[in-house]
């Protein structure tokens, strides 16, 4: 089974086709390291919550992957 941070990595790939998978840590930045924009950062969310069984708040903000990991494993139900 994999971890939750693969499997972010798999829908980053997805989402985010030219990223170097292999060089993301939990420490990089998403906008200053990947790159992401507001629109690929939407759709980053919207796989996020489908393979995850959860919903991102408003108010949720993030910078870093291990931001997101934090909320994933917070709020997951799949």
């Amino acid at each position: 089974m994999k971890t939750d941070f693969e499997r972010l990595l798999d829908i980053m790939q997805q989402v985010v086709p030219n990223a170097d998978i292999s060089s993301i840590t939990e420490k990089t930045h998403l906008t200053s390291e990947l790159g992401l924009n507001s629109l690929t950062i939407m759709l980053l969310a919207m796989s996020i919550e489908d393979s995850f069984g959860l919903e991102f708040d408003e108010t949720a903000v993030f910078e870093t992957v291990s931001d997101v990991l934090s909320y994933i494993a917070a709020h997951k139900t799949i």
